[in-house]
């Protein structure tokens, strides 16, 4: 079981006013066309993609990177990366603060999250995130081996991997500590031998005068509220989004060491 991270509790926001709820229409409405009829035109390309490519996806990553490009632009927060993205196939970890980070780990770099089961049966979300091929797995040892060959068969069709140790989102202010339970897989000698793991951290930078943990969604916040507060902000933020130096992963024995190498690298690049 996943627990959530409570932290401190959130800021009291005031209620929205009209021309809040204007920025809202005005930046909801184009962004709900972007989302869902980039997905529809995924889905289309995707029929016609998958019996000639199965698991691999030459196309409609592009699509997915688009449509998360556009959507910065849309929400008016800036958008910024540091360093180089890893070339094949590997995994990539994070730190997790907020529901933008699918947008801004997707807009830089092709990439399939590997997420909690629980997630495919939410309503749009697990729609959204089938649809773009999204690993769904059970966090729990005993599904160790169906994870290795799960992984194994996306890392051949080329796929880049991407998970949040941490297990739960926080406000953006600091790093959790990695879980090492998704690391074993990694450390399998069928994956091992070639294998990278590229740490990258997410620094988000409130709205002036705002909250500094103004984008970070955690604790028992709700997805909607906080859309509509991201959506209604009248002055926006950034976010940049730094690629640290991949690691080998044969370099590591022991799944904690490779957990805690990687943490530490994500922490300091927040701290800097």
């Amino acid at each position: 079981m996943v627990e959530t991270w409570q932290g401190t509790p959130p800021p009291d926001h005031p209620p929205l006013g009209l021309r809040d709820w204007m920025r809202v229409l005005r930046r909801g409405a184009p962004l709900a066309l972007l989302v869902f009829g980039g997905l529809l035109v995924l889905v289309l390309i995707r029929l016609v993609e998958k019996p000639f490519f199965g698991q691999r996806r030459p196309v409609t990553p592009f699509v997915t990177q688009a449509v998360c490009r556009a959507a910065f632009v849309l929400l008016g927060i800036g958008y910024h990366t540091q360093g180089t993205p890893m070339r094949g196939p590997g995994a990539v970890v994070a730190n997790h603060v907020s529901w933008l980070d699918i947008f801004a780990l997707n807009a830089r770099k092709r990439i399939y999250f590997v997420s909690k089961s629980e997630v495919a049966r939410w309503p749009g979300i697990g729609w959204l995130a089938r649809a773009t091929g999204t690993v769904f797995i059970r966090r729990d040892r005993r599904d160790a081996l169906s994870q290795i060959a799960l992984f194994r068969n996306r890392l051949q069709a080329g796929h880049k991997l991407l998970f949040f140790p941490e297990g739960t989102s926080t406000d953006g202010l600091q790093v959790l500590p990695f879980k090492p339970t998704l690391f074993a897989a990694f450390l399998d000698p069928a994956l091992r031998a070639d294998l990278q793991m590229q740490p990258v951290t997410l620094r988000y930078c409130a709205p002036t005068g705002a909250d500094a943990r103004f984008y970070g969604w955690w604790g028992d916040m709700g997805f909607g509220p906080h859309l509509l507060r991201t959506l209604a902000a009248k002055q926006q933020g950034r976010v940049r989004v730094i690629y640290h130096l991949p690691v080998q992963v044969r370099d590591y024995t022991d799944r904690k060491m490779l957990a805690r190498a990687l943490e530490d690298r994500v922490r300091a690049g927040l701290a800097g």
